[in-house]
């Protein structure tokens, strides 16, 4: 049903433990909520949120004036990059291209197909694309499923930058609080400057999961959230080849809840980890923001079209996706929360049909 979520036009689908938002404005999944008592992991930005429909470069400068600046202005925990990971070039952006594509930015339309489902799609007018999205939430589930499927309306082949941007915020993302794992295997920082001043992950540096090489010759563990007062970095990591699903969990210690994603390996074989730790000075972030991204995806980093397609592969693997003309991809994957005592650092997780299995 439609309803608002922090002053947001939105629709829900909930069963007896979960409450899933769903933002018109840009499709972004706000939250995942478990009820009694009830915990969001999903970040909720700490400036005023608007629909990207309303948004007046000319007059809503307290967003930024770049190409990020109507995304930032709606953005809400997992937001779909479509049809690029990352900042358009200079010309996309002179046409109208915003950061990570259109699909943060378009009002979606929604339909309710019965108590346990809510379909949404979306039309990309400059991308030529077109998204369906289907949540399923069964009764007594504390798993949502989401197939998703991206139509090429072009009568080209396409290649695709494809990335579930999710981000986790306070209150669940703590200092010395949320632990992380995954499936990764061979990593690599971010090659540029992506905190000036602030950053101490070694650019450029390639290392195995979780062992970050830092700037001072040390190691950062990217299991644990950064106890820095501040920090950013961002970090590429390949998700094991041997594994047919491939998963990230994070836990919060005092709530005593585990909240993560499970996909097929083959759709995302990549998952990127972005940190901002009260970094980032300019508007709209002014130096307040909290949140840690999980973002799996068909590309290692965020970075412009061009680039995704010069980089061709990271590791041996492949960094965009192909869709053929007027064909169509589709993928599935299933995000859950419940509480839990902490995994072990030998835990496995295991998704089929509507559940979700953690072992150890």
């Amino acid at each position: 049903m439609e309803t608002r979520f922090h002053g947001r036009r939105a629709f829900e689908l909930e069963n007896a433990r979960l409450r899933v938002s769903v933002l018109i404005g840009g499709g972004h999944v706000a939250g995942i909520t478990l009820k009694d008592p009830p915990v969001n992991p999903l970040w909720i930005p700490p400036w005023p949120s608007v629909e990207p429909c309303d948004f007046d470069p000319g007059k809503d400068d307290e967003y930024g004036s770049g190409a990020e600046s109507r995304l930032l202005s709606g953005i809400m925990g997992h937001n779909l990059c479509l049809d690029f990971f990352g900042p358009p070039s200079e010309q996309e952006a002179r046409c109208g291209l915003p950061a990570h594509g259109e699909a943060g930015v378009v009002n979606w339309e929604f339909s309710e197909t019965g108590g346990e489902e809510l379909a949404a799609a979306a039309d990309l007018p400059l991308a030529r694309l077109r998204v369906e999205r289907r949540f399923r939430l069964a009764r007594e589930s504390d798993a949502v499923t989401i197939t998703e499927t991206v139509e090429n309306l072009t009568a080209m082949d396409r290649a695709v930058g494809w990335t579930q941007h999710v981000t986790i915020g306070p209150p669940f993302l703590a200092s010395g609080q949320t632990l992380f794992q995954t499936t990764a295997t061979r990593s690599k920082v971010f090659e540029g400057d992506f905190a000036p001043g602030k950053g101490r992950q070694q650019r450029g540096a390639e290392f195995d999961w979780p062992w970050c090489p830092d700037i001072e010759g040390g190691r950062l563990d990217l299991r644990r959230f950064s106890t820095e007062p501040v920090s950013a970095g961002y970090t590429a990591h390949l998700l094991d080849p041997a594994r047919q699903q491939a998963w990230f969990t994070a836990w919060h210690s005092g709530l005593g809840a585990l909240f993560g994603y499970v996909w097929r390996r083959s759709d995302f074989p990549w998952l990127g980890i972005w940190e901002e730790n009260h970094c980032r000075q300019h508007r709209p972030w002014n130096g307040r923001t909290l949140a840690r991204g999980m973002e799996f995806g068909v590309s290692p980093m965020p970075e412009t079209r061009q680039q995704m397609m010069d980089r061709g592969t990271l590791f041996g693997e492949r960094g965009y996706r192909w869709i053929p003309a007027r064909g169509r991809a589709t993928v599935e994957y299933c995000a859950f929360l419940r509480r839990a005592r902490a995994p072990g650092e030998e835990a496995e997780v295991e998704w089929s049909a509507d559940q979700v299995v953690v072992r150890g």
